[in-house]
């Protein structure tokens, strides 16, 4: 499956080249009773990432965000906090734009691999013990969460 998605990752970037869409994304913080936060490892990319996708057509951000977190590691319950912040990305050609929301897991919640063609990993993490291999963008929204800050310019 993981080369199935990096093939139709690599022909999505061929297509956002040749056409340059504007698209909305979400990502999600999610944290725990514990202070932990979620992160997802895909199975199409060498990182670990704040779950998060796109919002779809007639969705609002906060929908999507929820939405997301359910389909990528099975949390539902869930309640949003705060909007940490907005964020502009032109990588892969597109003009993407993305709200990263902070959202509250119920108590005692459990995440897994809800969709194991899109995501291979899991885990819950301590700020002070998040994985070395993390995103630099997932990396710098983490910091800026951990200073107080609300996030804008580019992600």
């Amino acid at each position: 499956m993981a080369l199935r998605h990096r093939l139709i990752g690599k022909a999505a970037r061929l297509y956002w080249w040749l056409r340059r869409p504007r698209t909305l994304g979400v990502r999600a913080l999610v944290r725990d009773d514990a202070g932990r936060i979620a992160l997802v490892r895909h199975t199409y990319a060498d990182h670990w990432y704040l779950p998060g996708g796109g919002v779809k057509k007639g969705e609002s951000f906060a929908a999507a965000a929820l939405r997301e977190v359910e389909e990528e590691i099975g949390l539902t319950g869930c309640a949003v906090e705060r909007i940490l912040g907005v964020y502009h990305s032109r990588r892969e050609y597109k003009d993407d734009h993305i709200v990263l929301f902070v959202i509250r897991a119920p108590a005692g919640a459990a995440i897994e691999v809800h969709d194991a063609r899109e995501i291979a990993e899991t885990g819950w993490f301590a700020l002070e013990a998040l994985p070395a291999d993390l995103s630099a963008a997932t990396a710098r929204r983490i910091a800026e969460y951990r200073a107080g800050t609300i996030g804008a310019g580019l992600w």
